[in-house]
């Protein structure tokens, strides 16, 4: 018999997603596991690599309870095999039965069909080019129609009450809370005056969590592996996390990345100056994340390192820093 749904509100979430679970769940999708299961580098949901008698291996995603409503997670699944249909290259989930998401031991969970490859240097023109190709790609087809289920990039849920749950939480030093609230503060109020000035903005469905660590690249290029954060919001959402180093060199890569993104879709550069608030937006909510998952035990295994008072220090720096940011122009493109 299937046990109840896990809760969110569980301490330990994942306490019966034992190894002997997850090849039950697999054999239950009609797959004959062959025993071999390898955890795979995965916080907010557990995923798994499991082998097959006489094929491939598989991987199959338990998503963290009650943090989706079905529906959400249906809307994510369409998304995926949308874009796949469009010959974009994303790993969906694969069609069971006629469905993409199951549930066994209370656990919903999805299958994917394993795909290889390493995380993108991006280090030339030639690679933006064709990154950028493929998010213009995506975007178009994420222009096409709307989320119901799925959240908008929110500035109150992002940074307002993740600057709650830190000082809610009591995991600040005494003497950086002043400092954290001062800062935070700000940070909202420059957050929010820039996404004003950049109205009217389109928003559309969007990956939401476009870091390299999603994106896996073979010699045929790039495709992503994980559409778990998709949601509505502003293209350069996509864009800003695939920047890196000084100043200069973001402004060369935004280049190129737009350069192959405008062959398939259009962008507005009133987008341009939204990159430094979205940072700031990730920062704040970063902390809060762990902090909300802290009583998941993989998490104080993980970051060990998170709620030490050296810790804090250094975020509440980096937040100042990011502040000064805030008062820099915008890269122009």
């Amino acid at each position: 018999m299937e046990q109840p749904l896990a809760s969110e509100a569980d301490a330990t979430p994942y306490a019966r997603l034992t190894p002997d679970t997850v090849i039950d769940a697999v054999e239950r999708a009609g797959f004959m596991a062959d025993g071999r299961v390898l955890a795979l580098n995965s916080y907010e949901n557990r995923v798994y690599q499991v082998g097959v008698e006489g094929g491939t291996p598989v991987v199959v995603k338990f998503y963290r309870p009650g943090r989706w409503s079905r529906a959400a997670i249906l809307e994510e699944h369409g998304f995926a095999l949308e874009l796949a249909a469009a010959e974009i290259p994303v790993v969906a989930p694969l069609v069971i039965g006629g469905e993409t998401l199951l549930t066994h031991a209370g656990y919903p969970f999805a299958v994917y069909p394993r795909r290889g490859g390493r995380w993108p240097d991006l280090d030339t023109h030639d690679d933006r080019l064709m990154m950028g190709r493929f998010l213009g790609r995506l975007h178009r087809v994420g222009g096409t129609k709307r989320f119901e289920y799925r959240p908008r990039l929110d500035i109150d849920v992002l940074a307002v009450r993740s600057a709650e749950t830190v000082l809610a939480g009591e995991w600040l030093p005494d003497y950086q809370v002043d400092r954290y609230h001062d800062v935070t503060d700000a940070l909202v109020e420059r957050i929010r005056a820039a996404f004003a000035a950049a109205e009217p903005l389109r928003s559309i469905r969007i990956h939401g969590d476009c870091h390299r660590g999603n994106i896996l690249w073979t010699e045929e290029g790039p495709h992503f592996v994980d559409l778990d954060d998709c949601m509505t919001g502003p293209a350069i959402q996509d864009l800003w996390m695939l920047l890196a180093g000084p100043r200069e060199e973001r402004r060369t890569q935004l280049r190129d990345l737009l350069e192959g993104y405008e062959q398939f879709a259009e962008f507005d550069r009133v987008e341009v100056p939204l990159v430094e608030p979205l940072r700031a937006l990730r920062m704040i909510h970063y902390a809060a994340w762990l902090a909300r998952r802290w009583h998941d035990p993989a998490f104080p295994k993980a970051f060990p390192w998170f709620g030490a008072a050296r810790y804090w220090e250094e975020h509440v720096r980096q937040l100042v820093e990011q502040l000064e940011a805030l008062d820099e122009p915008a890269l122009r493109v």
